[in-house]
């Protein structure tokens, strides 16, 4: 029809941040494909938008109202419905072939707030990222939210100097904590959420939260941790997850989500997500791969594992002396 809708639960129609704020490095790509400029500039738009707005506490609620251009409800989640806005304000940068210095320095001021106000340590000494609901925190974690642990890391190299160091150890900590998600469960594949509170620490708690769905985020993390880092134990996780996949979630005619991943036997949802082809195989076979199979000084990949080159700067040289 042309005409665009938002969903009537997002409060009061908001438009979600994960979606608005995650179109700028396809649409930059659009433009460097087609020569026409006019796609990177609307994303753009978006962002010098978010840039002046007054964020709570430096960070950016997952709702904005489309018609006010003002924040719905001050609900902040680095999992679902904001996780690839802030991937992508660094991956804008990294595809710039680190020209982008907005979205750079939006990309490092989010993270300091994220670590004052979200990164929290829990009693058994692991690292989490909370979510924030209007000023107080949930002290939960979403499987997606695991994508992190490798976003801090591949951002380590641009930080401030005395922090290059602190991003990689958050990017291991919340890797590890991930990994206890896994390993805390009967069939060693993480749920979908799990908790902090309560006495409990990474185990989902709740029933609508202990499936698994065939998700990446985990083995995204083991495959920057990784290619960063060469730690072997990344590898190691990496292949207790490809060794669970294959005893729980293997059927006659694919794989399948499972419904709850703390229970002796498998009861499987029947649905192969197109996400475990694009990413969760994906970035595991890059895992073990050799770092010269799409190397990150000439690669990004988008929220869904696609492949996307880095616009180096001589690139543009090159095509004008070819002209």
């Amino acid at each position: 029809s042309g005409i665009g809708r938002n969903w009537p639960w997002a409060s009061g129609g908001s438009s979600i941040l994960a979606e608005f704020g995650t179109l700028h490095l396809e649409f930059v790509h659009l433009s460097h494909l087609s020569g026409n400029p006019v796609f990177a500039e609307k994303v753009m738009n978006i962002r010098k938008v978010l840039n002046r707005l007054d964020k709570p506490e430096g960070l950016y609620p997952n709702y904005l109202n489309p018609s006010s251009g003002q924040w719905g409800q001050h609900h902040v989640s680095i999992g679902g419905l904001g996780d690839s806005f802030y991937e992508y304000l660094l991956k804008a940068w990294l595809m710039s072939d680190k020209t982008d210095e907005d979205g750079k320095k939006m990309y490092y001021d989010a993270v300091q707030a994220i670590e004052t106000h979200l990164i929290r340590k829990s009693s058994g000494g692991l690292t989490y990222i909370a979510e924030w609901k209007g000023g107080l925190l949930e002290h939960k974690m979403g499987h997606l939210t695991c994508f992190a642990g490798g976003m801090f890391a591949l951002g380590a190299d641009g930080a401030p100097s005395d922090k290059t160091g602190h991003h990689i150890e958050l990017g291991a900590e919340i890797a590890r904590t991930c990994h206890e998600s896994y390993d805390r469960t009967r069939m060693k594949l993480g749920p979908e959420a799990f908790r902090f509170d309560g006495g409990v620490e990474a185990i989902a708690t709740r029933q609508n939260e202990k499936y698994y769905i065939l998700r990446p985020e985990v083995i995204e993390t083991y495959m920057y941790m990784w290619r960063l880092t060469h730690d072997p134990k990344y590898r190691q996780w990496g292949w207790e997850a490809v060794e669970a996949l294959e005893k729980h979630c293997r059927v006659g005619g694919g794989y399948s989500g499972i419904r709850d991943v703390y229970k002796n036997h498998e009861i499987h949802d029947d649905v192969q997500q197109s996400f475990f082809l694009s990413e969760t195989l994906k970035y595991l076979y890059l895992l073990f791969s050799e770092d010269d199979l799409l190397p990150f000084e000439h690669w990004v990949f988008n929220t869904e594992a696609h492949p996307l080159p880095v616009l180096h700067k001589d690139d543009g040289n090159k095509e004008e002396n070819q002209k």
